[in-house]
């Protein structure tokens, strides 16, 4: 089971829409595919479809990592109607916000690795939606993490955000996660024809070589749209759609490769 944690350092760079299109790329290609969704405001949850009432979810597991309770908060995404395959939830919680402290303890840093370890031979990947801050509920995903994708967007402080990202990840696996290795830099919300984008892509490239991520994702409404309507971006129809989705099937390349995770289609 390879667990890839999704970050940004601030709000609104797409990182949930991120999350949401890997998800839906994972679920197109076949892998067994958990969606843990540790940001408060749960919205990966509701753009899967899924119905919260009478689960237990995120905080609960964080409360107490146990079998029963982990199991009672996954639930299967509404997806799964679109087609047959695994592609589960780990519910999301507002309350989960009380375990965003700046200072966590150990234990409490290791409650998600605790929690994934009961179920790691259910799933191919795990796709975790984190807080959109470096305090604790991120530091538990992470330490949980294979590999973090760090989300930007070609704007002013996007280079400042990716290097702190960057030097944060490398502070977790020296001092918590030895196995711990970011996967890049996904750049997200690229308008194509924008200079100032290309400037600000260049300045990413220019400072983090390969660790700046093929392709860059542009801004399209068929995303946003997909995800109000609770569904997966690769059943949406439209071709601006179907080239978005194409582009997360290449960065669902890049995950397979550097987790080792056998491709469904070629072992069928």
């Amino acid at each position: 089971m390879h667990v890839l944690s999704v970050s940004s350092l601030k709000g609104g760079v797409g990182k949930t829409t991120v999350t949401l299109g890997l998800a839906s790329a994972a679920f197109a290609r076949g892998l067994r595919t958990l969606v843990v969704d540790l940001d408060p405001q749960s919205d990966v949850s509701t753009g899967m479809d899924i119905q919260p009432a009478g689960k237990l979810n995120i905080a609960d597991v964080l409360t107490s990592p146990k079998e029963k309770i982990v199991r009672q908060a996954i639930t299967q995404s509404g997806w799964a109607k679109a087609h047959p395959g695994t592609i589960d939830v780990l519910i999301g919680s507002p309350s989960a916000i009380n375990f965003d402290g700046p200072h966590p303890s150990v234990k409490d840093v290791w409650k998600l690795e605790e929690a994934l370890a009961l179920i790691e031979s259910e799933y191919d990947l795990v796709l975790v939606d984190c807080a959109p801050s470096l305090n604790a509920l991120t530091r538990t995903a992470w330490a949980a993490s294979d590999r973090v994708a760090v989300v930007t967007e070609p704007g002013l402080f996007s280079v400042a955000a990716a290097d702190r990202a960057l030097r944060a990840i490398e502070e977790i696996r020296r001092g918590l996660s030895p196995r711990l290795q970011p996967l890049g830099i996904v750049v997200n919300r690229v308008r194509p024809q924008s200079i100032e984008h290309q400037f600000r892509i260049k300045e990413l490239r220019d400072m983090f070589g390969p660790l700046v991520l093929e392709p860059q994702l542009p801004e399209r409404t068929s995303l946003q749209q997909a995800q109000g309507a609770a569904k997966p971006l690769h059943v949406w129809p439209g071709e601006s759609a179907q080239e978005l989705a194409a582009d997360f099937d290449v960065l669902l390349d890049r995950i397979m490769r550097s987790g080792r995770i056998p491709d469904p289609r070629e072992q069928a």
